[in-house]
């Protein structure tokens, strides 16, 4: 079972609510709640919906590897039957461009943070990463980088080590090849201006006719803790009229 923080607001604003979809080796309270965001949003008059993916945070080990639109549909269900907003940085935000072709009357607004253009984990070798995991050498630096990453995120439990490399076997298997964007409302694109990630991620923006393309100061890690990254989305969002609103207007969220 997926563990979840719901920020409900004091005076909801009658808008849908808001999905949170944190990054790989990070978890909805390091990316969305000491940032401020899931309380900015709630103060807003938003319901607030923050989920630790797969082996993240306090969510369970995954048992076994599990596919980018797998997780995509589980993260789906905690939000009910309703529209929603979704704002997904990195990891989460690969994931979020899962969700309209999951339920492209459901989803609407879509802000995409850090989204690296093409797979991360498509050129590693799971066996290598599992074994740099357990103590061994990584062998390339790409695998030293998930395997330190997994390190800090695992806390050191080989338990949860493994389950993330499990993780990272299913979205490797699931790779990233997008051909469409199929939301309703284009999305709104946030990228660090020092965020290599996020490097060709123009070729990304022009498969969502209408899309906008914010680049906000940092890197991978300072555009997301960034104001400026906030400003984004209180504007993104729009106002709490539970309409989309239109990718060019930019009008401010909530009153």
């Amino acid at each position: 079972m997926t563990a979840v923080q719901t920020f409900t607001p004091d005076r909801p604003a009658g808008a849908p609510p808001v999905l949170l979809l944190h990054g790989f080796a990070s978890s909805g309270r390091q990316d969305w709640v000491e940032t401020g965001i899931a309380a900015e949003l709630a103060a807003a008059g938003r319901v607030v919906v923050v989920p630790d993916l797969p082996g993240h945070g306090e969510s369970p080990v995954p048992a076994e590897p599990a596919g980018a639109p797998e997780i995509a549909a589980a993260l789906l269900a905690l939000t009910g039957e309703g529209p929603l907003d979704v704002v997904g940085y990195s990891l989460g935000a690969r994931l979020a461009w899962e969700l309209p072709e999951l339920a492209p009357d459901r989803v609407r607004a879509v802000v995409l943070g850090g989204l690296s253009p093409f797979e991360p984990f498509a050129a590693l070798d799971v066996a290598a990463l599992r074994s740099a995991v357990a103590g061994g050498e990584p062998g390339d630096p790409m695998t030293g980088m998930i395997a330190a990453m997994i390190a800090g995120a695992s806390g050191g439990d080989p338990e949860r080590a493994a389950g993330l490399v499990r993780l990272v076997e299913g979205l490797r298997g699931t790779p990233f090849e997008p051909k469409g964007w199929a939301g309703r409302t284009p999305p709104v694109f946030v990228a660090g201006a020092q965020d290599m990630m996020t490097s060709g991620i123009e070729n990304v923006v022009a498969l969502a006719p209408g899309a906008r393309l914010v680049t906000v100061p940092g890197d991978h890690r300072g555009a997301l803790a960034g104001p400026e990254f906030r400003a984004v989305l209180r504007e993104a969002l729009g106002p709490a009229s539970g309409t989309a609103p239109d990718a060019a207007s930019g009008p401010v969220l909530g009153t």
